[in-house]
Formats: structure tokens, sequence, C-alpha cells
């Protein structure tokens, strides 16, 4: 096995054994038989052919020369009119030359190369032929609690241990040369690797996970008893690994990029965070979850609200009549016979609703409820009140007590009402 570069931006490893392929002095010679480059760099397969100088009284004459890797041995298809090696691959030939350059070496290229000749006489197809294998440098990483370790790794067997450059955040350093490289474990730059002279194709850097990325869908408020998805991403080389954490509780919630919490509760409220960590580090994120409860809650409770109130504003004009009344009787039993008292009057409220009555409602008690309801609502919003002999009496000047419903009237459409309520008030 031997390190070799045929020519500058060639770095290749070699297992070096001449093959003669032929017979009746035709043949093909390859004097390697596998060989392992890095992507991204170029090639040279080296070979020689022969043939016979005459056949049957005959000159030999070559019509055509290429190498293939697809197709059938009478079929093959040329390299050059291969799209997927196009401008990529040279021919160098020269009299009994027949070595193939290609250049750019991609993962795919990898395969068994065969050199075929034809001549007037037939052809010939050297085989076995020249294995390709195109692989990559990559940075290994090993870590224990005091320091981590790079090792720059190639799946090509290296015998010669070529002397390799090292890459800090992308800038060479100097005097680092082995295949390994020592680091504190709280070094989170960006390292990468080459070997020696051709720095152009250097590993891809390894570096710990930057820091993560989070999201939440559905990403509006949180009903309570929805399904909620988390999701954590992080650059990072070696890829991360992702554990979920809710803040203020030891073991982890979940493993894995995405977390997902059906049923979301209450208690499900608070913080998470998601760590994302490989053998170089590790970064979390934080977010904050809150609950909000679901429309069937908030509509019961808007409803119970707005009863209760309607239910305590009908209470005061009751409450005061009784206030008033105690007043009165306490006057009218200290004042003399022709001392002037306050005086009652008795108005009658006219209402008829705009709304259409439902089935259940028209029996006489629930219309009667419904008037009764009413007049709590009209003694709560309205400013002023049509009144008997078309009165108006402000609620600031004069105090509206409801004493009966009465003389609920049925329209002939049989749902309208006009409900006539009874109030005393007291100036």
């Amino acid at each position: 096995m031997s390190l070799t570069a045929a020519a500058s931006g060639f770095i290749v490893f070699l297992l070096s054994v001449q093959v003669i392929q032929g017979q009746y002095g035709w043949g093909v010679t390859s004097t390697i038989t596998q060989i392992c480059a890095l992507q991204g760099s170029t090639v040279e397969l080296p070979c020689t052919y022969r043939y016979p100088f005459a056949m049957r009284s005959q000159t030999t004459q070559v019509e055509k020369r290429f190498w293939f890797t697809k197709g059938r041995h009478y079929e093959p298809v040329d390299l050059k009119t291969d799209s997927d090696y196009t401008g990529r691959v040279e021919y160098l030939f020269h009299n009994d030359d027949c070595t193939l350059r290609i250049r750019d070496l991609r993962e795919r290229d990898s395969a068994e190369y065969k050199f075929r000749f034809i001549t007037n006489h037939g052809g010939f197809t050297g085989s076995p032929g020249v294995t390709l294998s195109v692989t990559d440098l990559q940075v290994q990483v090993t870590r224990s609690w005091t320091q981590g370790e790079l090792r720059c790794h190639s799946s090509c067997n290296v015998s010669d241990n070529p002397s390799y450059v090292w890459f800090n955040n992308g800038q060479k350093m100097d005097g680092a040369t082995s295949s390994s490289l020592r680091l504190s474990v709280e070094d989170n730059n960006s390292y990468s690797c080459a070997v020696t002279g051709y720095e152009d194709y250097r590993s891809p850097p390894v570096y710990a996970p930057k820091l993560p990325s989070l999201s939440v869908s559905p990403s509006a408020q949180i009903m309570e008893g929805s399904s909620v998805t988390l999701t954590c991403s992080s650059d990072a080389n070696p890829a991360a690994n992702y554990t979920w954490y809710k803040e203020n509780e030891d073991p982890p919630k979940a493993s894995g990029q995405i977390f997902t919490i059906t049923d979301f509760r209450a208690e499900h409220s608070g913080n998470y965070y998601c760590e994302a960590q490989n053998r170089r580090g590790r970064q979390n994120s934080t977010l904050h979850l809150t609950v909000v409860a679901d429309k069937s809650t908030i509509t019961l409770i808007t409803n119970s609200i707005r009863l209760t109130l309607v239910g305590v504003v009908g209470l005061i004009p009751l409450l005061l009549f009784c206030r008033r009344m105690r007043k009165k009787k306490a006057l009218s039993s200290t004042t003399e016979p022709n001392e002037p008292i306050e005086t009652v009057e008795t108005l009658v409220l006219s209402m008829r609703t705009s709304q259409r009555l439902q089935h259940r409602q028209k029996t006489q008690r629930s219309r009667k409820t419904w008037c009764e309801g009413q007049t709590a609502l009209s003694l709560s919003f309205l400013s002023f009140y049509e009144a008997a002999g078309s009165r108006r009496f402000e609620k600031n000047t004069a105090l509206f007590v409801p004493v009966q419903v009465h003389n609920i009237t049925e329209l002939s459409s049989g749902f309208d009402l006009v409900c006539k309520v009874i109030f005393y008030v007291i100036k």
C-alpha cells in the first residue's frame, strides 16, 4: 500500500499489483487493482494495452477505445457519453497508453472501471478492471469527563502514516500534524482536518450544538384538552441528540426532536426546555406554555356571571323600597296630622318582547317569569321609562320598585307578549 500523488490535486491510496489480462497477443495491463481516493480530488487509473500486429495477412487497426462502468460486456457505455461523468473524464491515450483521469470525484463514482478497445479484427475488454473507492475524511470524536479527542479518519487503509493538517474555526493550526488532536471539554470551537499537501480536501467540520430553536404547534392559545407538539432543532456535527425537561422536575419528559403532550391540562403549564447534545458539547433553550380554558367553559362562566349580575341588580330596587317604607312608617309615627308626607304614585310600564318565545315559554307561568326578568333588566340598563300619561321619570330623581306583574297580553301571533308592570314611584 502506498500514498501516490501522480499530479497536482491528486490524493489516492493504491494497492499496487500488476495485472496482465490477455490471450494470443491481446491484452490489457494494469499496475493497480484498487484505488481509494478522497471525495473532490482527482485520480488516474493507468493501463497499457496490446494486440496482434496483423491477422490473416491484414494489419490490425484500432477503431475505438474507451473506459466504462455500465453496460454488458458487448454493450458498454462510454464514460464520455455517460451523463454522470460529463466534463470530468479525460482519456490520456498515446500509443499503447490507456490511462483514465477523473476529476472532482464523488461518492457515486465508486465502481469497477474497465478498458475496452475495438479493432478491425474484433474487440477486447480488460477484466477484471480497476476498483475505485471514493471516500472523504471524517473527524471522529471521543470524550471523557476531563478532555475530548479528535481523530482524522478515512475508510482508506493508509499504511504510510501521512501527516495531517488541523483547522480551528477554519484557520490552520501550527504544529498540529498528527492524526489526532486533544481538546478541553469546554472547547466549543469548530475543527476539521486534511492530509498535508491536500488542504483543499479537508473533512467536514465538527462542532458542539448551536443554541436550539424551539417551536410549538398550535402556535395560538393552547386550549385545555387539546394536543400540543413541541419541536427542537440545532445545528451540530455530529448530529445532536435531544432531551426534553420540565422546570423543577428531575426525570426527562421525552427524547427526540419532537415532544407531544396530549390532553393538555392546567398542571402541564410551565417552562419546558430542550437540551441538544453531542460529543462536542451541549446547549439548551426554554419556552413557556400556558393553558386557556376551552370555549364551552368560557361560555358557561360568562353566562353564570351574567345571570348573577341580573339577580343582584334586580334585588337592589326591592331592598331600597323596603328601606324607604321603613323610613316612611317611622316618619308617619312622629309627624303631626297637618305635616306633609312623601307621595306614592302607581305607574304602569309597558314592555313588548322583541324576540320570539320558544314553545316552552308559552305557559302562563313561564310568560310571567319572562316578564319579571325583562323588568329587572329594564331597571338596570335603561336611563328612563315610558310611564302612564307619557310622563318620564329619570332614575336619578325617582325610585322605581316593581310590585307585581299583571295583565300579560298575548298578541295575535301567539308568541309576542306585552307585559304591564305596576310600580310604586317614590319622589
